[in-house]
């Protein structure tokens, strides 16, 4: 069953994301508003295993829920650029690792009842250094995590960040890593 949407207002726009007030009617007639959050930017991530290192992740702290966590290489979708593009590049600026080639492994909206954005995941077979992160304000540190000590970081809740725990989780349960 499909919703009726009346018409929508902005509350808030900033190039990074747009809060909106929507008019919308659910089937059986009620209508209400509702808070929709726009992303203008997708955004990639890739989770680069190599057999023999494990995976490469960056160690982290995110100010506004105040954790400490692992996550992939990750981040916004450029103008112009595909996802594909996009999760290379932000694994080069993040961790100072060039993955391999890419292999598209999802795409989902990661909080659909609230916002539009997507996320595209891609695994990558290994990766190339070539120098220091030319972001080095995303992560305290970068490492390969073997994948047996990965799925007791998952377990203890320090992969706690959406875009990384789906990729990880997807990975392991699909075998890929």
């Amino acid at each position: 069953m499909r919703w009726t949407v009346h018409g929508e207002q902005s509350i808030y726009e900033s190039e990074w994301v747009s809060l909106r007030l929507v008019d919308v009617e659910i089937p059986g007639g009620e209508r209400f508003e509702h808070h929709v959050v726009r992303m203008p930017h997708e955004a990639s991530g890739v989770v680069a295993h190599d057999s023999e290192r494990g995976v490469l992740l960056l160690w982290r702290h995110r100010f506004i829920t105040d954790t400490w966590g692992w996550e992939l290489p990750a981040g916004r979708i450029d103008e112009g650029e595909t996802p594909e593009q996009a999760a290379e590049r932000e694994c080069v600026e993040e961790s100072g690792w060039r993955p391999g080639p890419l292999e598209h492994l999802a795409t989902y909206a990661p909080m659909s009842g609230v916002c539009e954005q997507q996320f595209h995941l891609f695994l990558a077979d290994g990766a190339a250094y070539v120098g220091e992160p030319t972001d080095p304000g995303e992560s305290e540190r970068v490492e390969w995590v073997s994948v047996e000590r990965l799925r007791g970081e998952v377990a203890a809740g320090r992969v706690n960040e959406g875009l990384s725990l789906t990729g990880v989780l997807w990975a392991l349960a699909f075998g890929r890593i």
